[in-house]
């Protein structure tokens, strides 16, 4: 029998435990539990490591909605002890082990986050009290890359993403009015690089290096450093590849 390996993560440890313990019961589904994006993340390289991979994650679409100040992070920013919300987890898992399929669990219907877990990487968004029945045709079913959306989801889900759509070509367009040399500032702004480090990166000025962010910002019409990293991951404008450098943020060194 091929055995079907599920991670449930969810900080709320009564619900997490019950589903795993319910999910478990299936006599091809072998399940664990982790209280966090960093320990899923974990628990997905042992297990990649001892040749024991998951197929299917179960996340919690609130995952960290409890921790004060939480941020939507990359997972690979979050120390060990950091918390990573939902959608960020769906993210960095599809960037890092491609081939588990990833389903969201949510408390209630929201279109614009379903989109968000859709273009995240999410196969499926499930309400938390579905029934176990139905959460197994779902887990079954992005084994064969279905994707799985309650009905009712449908035309909001398609409305919001047909508006992110609109939003990336205009972002692309803005993109495309840059210099090749903004272009790159552009990227180490996205790598989270100060002003110094750029200078350094690119052998200029900081004067200089200050004309090109102030250019960029002026050309994407927003205001701030985030705002112009937002727009350019909208994009599709990746960072630097920053691998043995000495990273300058926010004043220190990294």
């Amino acid at each position: 029998m091929v055995r079907i390996r599920v991670l449930v993560v969810d900080d709320h440890r009564i619900f997490a435990e019950s589903l795993a313990a319910a999910l478990a019961a299936e006599p091809d589904v072998e399940v664990s539990a982790a209280g966090s994006g960093p320990a899923a993340m974990r628990s997905l390289e042992r297990a990649a490591a001892e040749g024991r991979r998951f197929d299917v994650l179960l996340v919690d679409a609130d995952l960290g909605a409890g921790v004060p100040g939480l941020r939507a992070a990359p997972v690979h920013e979050v120390g060990e002890n950091g918390h990573v919300d939902g959608i960020s987890l769906v993210s960095g898992v599809r960037a890092s082990q491609a081939y588990v399929r990833v389903v969201v669990l949510a408390e209630k219907d929201d279109p614009r986050r379903a989109a968000l877990a859709l273009q995240a990487g999410a196969s499926g968004w499930v309400a938390k009290d579905c029934s176990l029945s139905r959460l197994l045709t779902v887990v079954r079913g992005v084994l064969r890359d279905e994707t799985h959306l309650p009905p009712a989801l449908l035309t909001g889900v398609l409305r919001e993403l047909t508006a992110a759509r609109k939003h990336r070509t205009e972002s692309e367009r803005l993109v495309e009015s840059l210099t090749p040399r903004e272009r790159e500032v552009l990227r180490c702004m996205v790598a989270g690089l100060g002003r110094k480090a750029v200078a350094e990166r690119l052998f200029l000025s900081p004067h200089t290096v200050r004309t090109h962010m102030q250019n960029v910002l002026g050309k994407l019409g927003v205001h701030s450093t985030l705002a112009a990293v937002a727009l350019a991951r909208r994009a599709g404008v990746g960072p630097v590849d920053l691998a043995g450098d000495v990273v300058e943020r926010g004043g220190q060194l990294a």
